[in-house]
């Protein structure tokens, strides 16, 4: 899709910024990493260019003095939180990452649990990682963290906590998700650093929320749908204001925490090189925005996103009312409703003509095609060669898929893996188109183009398998569903013939 963010001045100018910050510290700065270090979809789809392993390249770039220490909430554990772009638990997502970074030449030097608190689920994860050689730190929970500052700046607050040991000058803190505790790690390992006679400073790079973009502005707009589960909120930075004269964007956390850092500082130092929450960070982002226009689409579209994904999650118990009135009034405050998003519009009026489940795309031209459920296909799967065949130049009159290949197909599922939906999947379309394709011309023209799907997006009128959901986040397909659970119609098989 249409780019607006320059991520090649981005790759330059914030190496450089963080570099310059590195200096600013003596023996050892603690660099807290917010959002992800690759991976990172949100920033992607919100600002069109952004690449999600950015951040990524980064820091391999300073890969001979820095060390990563990976953080994870034990009440994440518990409640085995869910990465929602890879369908993955926080707990799988901590052994994917250490993988991923040392694959790529950085060290991972331990693993640190926070909010601990006897979790037994926090204590076999530790096991676990045990059995695999990976040093393993627990961080306590903080009475009255983070307002009381006496408590947190004493031997019973951040002085309870394991000193987690680094060798090196650069020590990168990062976590699969928000909401890990990631800078209280960094303000303990300041406590416990200056305990061994260690002079260490803190620094932050968290993408969002912008500083330098108004309040309101919809890629802000769009983090607070982000993370609406934890209650996090935009604001004005008020240290700023009264330090600079100047307005910032930051949010509350960062802007509870600071009192707690400023006493850190103060106490170890004399005196705080920072006086605000925003000094704190190192995000040149907002800098690299080369088409407002475009982004502000983007982060609209990820506003509304992110409500059908609320919506979704309530409709299977997983959320609460409150996280989808909180995105809901966001929506509100970005004066847009789910019409903005065009795949909404005509995937709906498609299932009012047609009476069954439909599911819309929109291509990078604009174009939008739809497609309905069938007696052979899903929505989703007729959606895939329906805009392939577009792409491709292949009239939609040809079926590329005969249905003699299909029935037996649909035989399978049914009669001898006992399902009780005959129709095909996007995997299992992709599946047949991939076998015909060595045959086939129009089926090898049609799998070419699956690549122009990435950045497209797409609405449903029911709520998809999970695995069509995860080929359509392979595909870099952005989806959303309307929060209603798919029903199907009465189908039987004889003779391998469906009736």
């Amino acid at each position: 899709m249409t780019n607006g963010f320059d991520n090649g001045k981005y790759l330059q100018i914030q190496s450089q910024h963080i570099r310059q910050r590195i200096a600013q510290f003596g023996d050892k700065l603690y660099l807290e990493f917010g959002g992800k270090l690759f991976d990172d979809h949100h920033a992607s789809r919100v600002l069109p260019g952004f690449q999600p392993d950015s951040k990524l390249h980064m820091l391999m770039q300073l890969s001979d003095s820095a060390e990563v220490i990976i953080v994870i909430s034990a009440l994440d554990i518990e409640k085995n939180k869910v990465r929602s772009d890879l369908g993955i638990t926080y707990d799988m997502d901590v052994l994917r990452l250490k993988d991923e970074f040392e694959s790529r030449g950085l060290l991972v030097s331990s693993v640190v649990i926070t909010h601990y608190n006897g979790q037994a689920s926090a204590d076999s994860f530790r096991k676990r990682l045990k059995r695999q050689n990976i040093t393993t730190y627990v961080h306590y929970t903080i009475d009255g963290y983070p307002n009381n500052v006496a408590l947190i700046d004493s031997d019973d607050g951040f002085g309870r906590n394991d000193y987690v040991k680094t060798t090196r000058p650069l020590v990168v803190v990062t976590a699969p998700g928000p909401g890990s505790g990631k800078m209280a790690v960094c303000l303990s390992q300041l406590y416990q650093e200056h305990k061994h006679g260690v002079k260490a400073g803190y620094a932050k790079f968290e993408t969002f929320p912008i500083w330098n973009l108004p309040l309101k502005h919809p890629v802000n707009l769009a983090y607070e749908a982000a993370t609406a589960d934890l209650d996090d909120v935009n604001m004005i930075d008020p240290f700023h204001l009264e330090a600079y004269g100047k307005t910032a964007v930051n949010y509350n956390r960062d802007i509870e925490i600071f009192p707690v850092l400023n006493a850190l500082f103060e106490g170890i130092y004399g005196e705080n090189p920072y006086k605000s929450p925003t000094d704190m960070g190192v995000n040149m982002a907002g800098f690299c925005i080369s088409d407002e226009e475009v982004c502000c689409k983007a982060a609209k579209d990820e506003i509304i996103r992110r409500y059908y994904t609320a919506l979704g999650n309530m409709a299977n118990g997983d959320c609460n009312e409150e996280e989808v009135n909180k995105i809901a009034l966001l929506m509100n405050q970005a004066k847009i409703t789910t019409e903005f998003r065009r795949t909404t519009v005509e995937a709906r009026r498609r299932q009012e003509e047609t009476g069954v489940p439909t599911v819309a795309i929109e291509l990078e031209d604009g174009t939008i095609i739809t497609a309905k459920t069938t007696a052979l296909l899903g929505p989703s799967a007729a959606l895939l060669l329906n805009a392939t065949k577009y792409l491709a130049g292949i009239s939609h009159e040809i079926k590329l898929i005969p249905q003699s290949m299909i029935e037996p197909i649909q035989k399978t599922k049914v009669s001898y893996l006992h399902g009780n939906n005959p129709r095909l999947h996007t995997d299992e379309v992709l599946v047949a188109l991939s076998m015909l394709s060595t045959t086939d011309p129009n089926c090898r023209k049609a799998l070419e183009q699956l690549p122009n799907l990435r950045g497209c997006q797409v609405h449903s009128t029911v709520m998809l398998s999970e695995v069509d959901r995860k080929i359509f986040r392979k595909l870099g397909i952005g989806l959303t569903c309307d929060p209603i659970k798919k029903k199907y119609f009465p189908n039987s098989l004889s003779n391998g013939k469906l009736q």
